[in-house]
């Protein structure tokens, strides 16, 4: 998985989701991630988008560890 970040946002690659369920289930694990205002899941690129609440404060390893969960 890879991470980058940008104007309050960090884009994610996700490797091994194959079906909708695994992008709902990434997204519901993105969402519960505390400071997450928002979270785009594509199953069809393999991304998501994380909007951050408050950029300064953004956990990103929160985020990657949710995913790595989900």
């Amino acid at each position: 998985m890879n991470a980058a970040r940008a104007h309050g946002e960090t884009e994610l690659i996700i490797d091994g989701m194959t079906c909708s369920g695994c992008a709902r289930h990434v997204t519901e694990a993105l969402q519960s991630v505390p400071g997450v205002g928002a979270a785009v899941v594509s199953l069809e690129h393999s991304r998501a988008t994380v909007r951050w609440r408050d950029p300064a404060s953004a956990d990103e390893t929160a985020a990657v560890r949710a995913v790595e969960r989900a």
